[in-house]
């Protein structure tokens, strides 16, 4: 693969960024108000990663704004207290940056949230282009958002490499004619990330030096 590859999209949460904990502790939180007693912690893993519209739309189409608007307050309120970076990634990122790999975030979450967890984790200097919820009228697995960010910069599908660790971000890679990455360390386990098929799966993100031949 090294040949060819010039472009790196990553996804943020569970990919470069662990709010695997804030995510679950927040919608703990805003279901427990809305419907008390009735989620638990395993209730909630499949709401990982699609938006939060998607989610709480599918459970009450009357309140979803005010069920989003509780879970982004919280969310923010915490997000400092219990968001990390996942071993590796800031390392792998610097190198691939130091190399001359193009690198962009591509998000369904909006970007001030983003930008917030990339400043903390110190990630924000290797990112010049963020396609967040907020850039685009579809969000992953619509290919739009990775045509987005590959159009900043200046790349073809052909030439870049999508790394998630859910299957938007693989369903989106296919759909836009990438490569895809699947991360082993997706909360909801490797053999899950494995079921949709992205070309390679990272047990750890320096995995992703050696795959490109650097």
């Amino acid at each position: 693969m090294k040949n060819n590859i010039t472009t790196i999209l990553f996804d943020l949460d569970g990919t470069l960024i662990d709010t695997n904990e804030l995510i679950i502790s927040t919608f703990l939180h805003t279901l427990g108000k809305f419907y008390p007693n009735k989620y638990q912690r395993e209730d909630v893993l499949p709401f990982l990663g699609p938006t939060l519209h998607e989610t709480f739309g599918a459970m009450d189409a009357e309140r979803v704004e005010e069920m989003v608007s509780d879970y982004r307050k919280y969310n923010v309120e915490n997000h400092d207290l219990m968001v990390k970076e996942f071993a590796g990634v800031f390392e792998t990122v610097e190198t691939l940056k130091e190399k001359g790999y193009k690198l962009a975030i591509v998000t369904t979450k909006r970007e001030d949230v983003s930008l917030k967890g990339l400043r903390l984790t110190k990630l924000d200097r290797f990112f010049d282009v963020i396609v967040a919820y907020d850039h685009v009228k579809k969000v992953k697995p619509d290919p739009e958002p990775i045509m987005l960010a590959l159009e900043k910069l200046g790349s073809t599908p052909e030439e870049t490499l999508m790394v998630g660790d859910n299957f938007h971000d693989i369903l989106a890679g296919k759909n836009a004619g990438t490569k895809t990455a699947g991360v082993a360390w997706s909360i909801k386990g490797r053999d899950y990330i494995a079921k949709y098929e992205p070309d390679y799966i990272l047990e750890n993100m320096a995995d992703l030096i050696s795959l490109l031949g650097e």
